[in-house]
């Protein structure tokens, strides 16, 4: 049996008397907490369930404490005895340092159980949030990608595994409870307050760049993701989505204006050692992560744009931003390093070299010994 719903004070002098209901999964922290408090201001959304492990200061919501792997959470997604609207879910362990099997574990459960109990519930559209990496970076991907692009990713690269199940099951969903809408929203470089593969490349003292390659960089700032969400969960755009600035920025522009030099590397030289060092346990990111900082997966949403959806920020304001979060921060291939190792460490891709490195003044000073 359900527990009495708490009162809760409104943000808003007087909440809508149309408009849907609105339940956020992982609104304790992060784009949850953000959204969470975006739409309980919002002047079009009746009420926000707000569910997570535990509370957050978010005025105007209706807290709902549980794990999402909880099948319970069925019954949590009713008020007043009625079924949410919406359910926008984001509680989503994509933390670097995380266990891959727990990470894994956490993140497929939950969006099965968040399905599975919407539609139990009643719930009439869920809206899941993945990455525009499911496209996979490629040498031969259009730029930019329109949103039916075939999704190539392969499951190498950091957490990417997890997203493109998080797809499977979202296309599945309708099949098996008819009734039940999916939207999915795919953010390109997702910057403000994060931590990926991604943003911890700007934080290298040089940039690593793959010879031959071709980098194009687009850039989400979380502001804009929160807005776009917004629109999903009022319905003003459906479906498969891709979520980003406007254009992209070529390596050249991204190096002038970080002022950040490169460190250009042979493919074979870096995605080797970037195995290697990964199957050591040195850094936690997987050689997979190479190929979105060698290859284009820039896209275009334009289903956002056709339904007035704009961004806000610009990719060169985005990297601005970033640099900005990570100044004093030490990484080579994608290990944060103390202030006395990063003194020692020799570029963006510091490790890598040093391990390609070690292992030429190993063949050499076996070679001087006739070994």
């Amino acid at each position: 049996m359900s527990s009495p719903e708490p009162h809760v004070r409104s943000g808003r002098s007087s909440a809508p008397a149309s408009g849907p209901v609105v339940a956020v999964t992982g609104a304790a922290s992060g784009v949850g907490h953000l959204l969470a408090r975006r739409l309980a201001e919002s002047g079009e959304v009746r009420k926000v369930v707000a569910i997570d492990e535990r509370r957050a200061e978010t005025p105007g919501v209706l807290w709902r404490v549980l794990d999402v792997r909880d099948p319970a959470i069925a019954d949590r997604l009713r008020v007043d005895g009625r079924p949410v609207d919406v359910v926008v879910h984001l509680a989503l362990d994509l933390d670097l340092e995380s266990d891959p099997k727990a990470r894994t574990a956490y993140n497929v459960r939950g969006t099965q159980t968040v399905l599975t109990a919407a539609a139990a519930a009643g719930v009439h559209r869920v809206v899941l949030v993945t990455s525009a990496m499911v496209y996979g970076a490629l040498p031969d991907n259009d730029v930019p990608l329109a949103e039916d692009a075939p999704l190539r990713a392969t499951e190498e690269a950091t957490g990417v595994g997890d997203l493109m199940e998080i797809e499977r099951l979202g296309r599945r969903a309708p099949r098996a409870h008819p009734g039940l809408n999916v939207t999915v929203v795919r953010p390109a470089v997702l910057v403000g307050g994060t931590d990926t593969a991604l943003t911890r490349y700007f934080e290298s003292p040089r940039l690593l760049v793959v010879a031959g390659s071709r980098p194009c960089w687009q850039f989400c700032h979380v502001e804009d993701l929160v807005s776009a969400l917004e629109y999903a969960a009022l319905g003003k755009a459906e479906g498969e989505m891709t979520v980003g600035c406007d254009g992209w920025l070529e390596q050249e522009e991204v190096e002038e204006l970080s002022g950040i030099r490169r460190m250009e590397l042979p493919q074979s030289v870096a995605l080797g050692a970037a195995s290697r060092l990964h199957r050591l346990g040195l850094t936690p990111s997987p050689a997979g992560d190479l190929a979105y900082t060698m290859h284009p997966w820039v896209v275009s949403g334009s289903r956002l744009h056709e339904a007035g959806w704009r961004p806000k920020w610009t990719n060169e304001e985005v990297l601005a931003e970033l640099l900005e979060e990570v100044a004093g921060r030490h990484t080579v291939a994608g290990r944060r390093l103390g202030r006395k190792d990063a003194a020692a460490s020799l570029g963006a891709a510091g490790a890598t070299v040093a391990l390609v490195g070690t292992a030429a003044l190993v063949r050499r000073a076996r070679k001087r010994r006739g070994i």
